[in-house]
Formats: C-alpha cells, sequence, structure tokens
C-alpha cells in the first residue's frame, strides 16, 4: 500500500470520526440538557416588603425561591424592598438598597441568608455550556475515534492489490 492511500485513509476515518462525534455530542447535549446551558449574566432576586416579619413568624415569603440555579460567572443581584438589613453570605443588604453577590467559584452550594425561614439558600451551579465548550466535546470524542478507525482500516481490512499491467 502506498503512503499517499494510508495518508487518504486516515484522513477519511478521521472526518468520519468527527462527523460521528458531533452527531453523538449533540445528541447527548439535547437529551440531557438541564436548561441552564448559556452565557452567565445578571440575575435580580427582589425581598418583598414584610419578609422579615414572615420569616419570624416560621414562614417563607411565597415570591422567595428556597434554592436557585446559576452558571458559573452568574451574578445575583438582590434588592432589599424590606424595612430590615437582610443578608445573603457574605454581603449585607440595607433596607431600600442592593446587594451583588458574584458566583465565580464552585465553592457555594448554600449560603446564609437572613430572609428564609431556614436561615440558608441552596445553590446549585453549572458550568456554562456555550459553543466552544461544545466544539471541545466534539473533538474529545470525534477524534478519538476517528484514529480507533484509522487503526481498524489500516491494520485490520485487507487492501486490493494493484495489478501491474
Amino acid at each position: 500500500m502506498r503512503a499517499a492511500d494510508i495518508f487518504k485513509r486516515i484522513a477519511i476515518c478521521i472526518l468520519a470520526g468527527l462527523v460521528l462525534g458531533a452527531v453523538l455530542s449533540e445528541a447527548a447535549f439535547h437529551f440531557l440538557s438541564t436548561g441552564e446551558t448559556r452565557v452567565p449574566r445578571v440575575i435580580e432576586l427582589d425581598i418583598p416588603p414584610g419578609t422579615a416579619a414572615e420569616v419570624l413568624a416560621g414562614r417563607a415569603e411565597p415570591s422567595l425561591p428556597t434554592s436557585l440555579n446559576f452558571v458559573l460567572g452568574d451574578t445575583l443581584l438582590v434588592k432589599n424592598h424590606d424595612s430590615v438589613v437582610h443578608t445573603l453570605g457574605p454581603v449585607l443588604i440595607p433596607p431600600g438598597a442592593s446587594g451583588v453577590l458574584k458566583l465565580d467559584s464552585p465553592s457555594y452550594s448554600a449560603v446564609s441568608c437572613s430572609f428564609q425561614p431556614g436561615r440558608y439558600l441552596g445553590l446549585t451551579m453549572d458550568s456554562p455550556l456555550i459553543g466552544e465548550t461544545r466544539l471541545i466535546g466534539i473533538l474529545e470524542a470525534g477524534m478519538p475515534m476517528g484514529f480507533l478507525f484509522s487503526l481498524y482500516v489500516i491494520f485490520a481490512l485487507p487492501t486490493k492489490k494493484r495489478s501491474a499491467a
């Protein structure tokens, strides 16, 4: 077998591996997507008036979630419309003011929170799944598959011998 034929087979196999990797990776992406496949952004949370009284009575304010889903890099902007100071993790939020919690570390899973009866707010963080991440997934699936196809085609499949005419 000539070197040109071998390189042609390798190129075709790598291309086939990339195509199959793209199909499998994108299928997995669509079937397993959680909805948090976006770029980081600012997310606003409003603490309504009377929240402190509800918490003291042991009731949760119905408009406030007990857990939130984020993408790493999101910013949580908390606006305090209540008449008392509230805290969210390291952020102190006076009445009528806003506080910002930058979610750039996966270390948060729950933060202390004065506007929840349990005194904690659960945080779930996913890595941002953007085009670059998806492309890396396709390459990481497709390239090894293409090389394995190449090895199979070169060493396991017999080649036709050309007759010298």
